[in-house]
């Protein structure tokens, strides 16, 4: 979108921002537990989670509203890297809803949190040993590296553009052109949606919750090195 910003329309619908803060704090706690033993039950849990937001999310790409739909971001690759060219240069122009660059940063999130989930159940269901862990901790790895670049791209727009991104994520509402319409809400579909995911991952932790313990001094997956060196577990 290229003409003038002046109007505040409702963009992000209630599931998507729901989806979006509860992504970042499913993967959030699963790394940040990932080295604890005695926390090793909730970093499951959280692994689940993820997983089950991203085929929330995938659902919600096809039959949610307008910008959630992956139709409405579906950009190429070239675009995208014209668009950060553009950004780094104070140029690139404003998006109502996800811009290029923003829209590779999600299918690639999306992509990350669904392998790390899958290589984590791998690994804590014991298939494929220790290459399963090595792939298991390289993904939540560079999951990590894609969120610190994720949240510098949107810092960055938010200066250059002059609007408050992670406000507009929480509030749903960001600038557009005069005249473009509010998003209509589809609340009722989003909220059944996410009452199944939360359903399904439940079901998920009681089951976990019912299976064989690991034996005591199991090395737990997912091994989070920052800063270069291990953080000791707290067991």
């Amino acid at each position: 979108m290229n003409g003038p910003l002046q109007s505040t329309v409702r963009v992000w619908d209630l599931p998507v921002r729901v989806f979006h803060w509860s992504f970042a704090v499913a993967f959030a706690g699963a790394y940040l537990l990932g080295e604890s033993e005695r926390w090793r039950d909730v970093h499951v849990a959280l692994g689940y989670a993820a997983a089950a937001l991203v085929g929330f999310r995938l659902v919600w790409g096809f039959v949610g509203t307008h910008h959630a739909r992956f139709a409405s971001f579906r950009y190429t690759p070239v675009q995208a890297w014209q668009y950060l060219s553009k950004l780094s240069r104070g140029q690139a122009a404003h998006h109502t809803g996800h811009n290029p660059a923003g829209s590779w940063a999600i299918y690639a999130l999306l992509a990350l949190g669904l392998a790390t989930a899958v290589s984590g159940w791998l690994r804590y269901e014991d298939v494929g040993g220790e290459a399963v862990e090595a792939a298991h901790e390289l993904l939540a790895n560079a999951w990590l590296g894609l969120v610190i670049l994720h949240v510098a791209a949107v810092l960055t727009s938010s200066v250059l553009h002059r609007e408050n991104l992670p406000r507009a994520m929480l509030s749903g509402y960001k600038q557009a052109a005069a005249g473009e319409p509010d998003v209509a809400p589809r609340t009722a579909v989003g909220v059944g949606l996410l009452l199944a995911t939360v359903a399904l991952v439940a079901g998920l932790i009681v089951r976990g919750a019912g299976s064989v313990e690991s034996p005591p001094g199991a090395k737990h997956p997912a091994r989070s090195e920052i800063a270069g060196h291990a953080r000791p577990d707290d067991d």
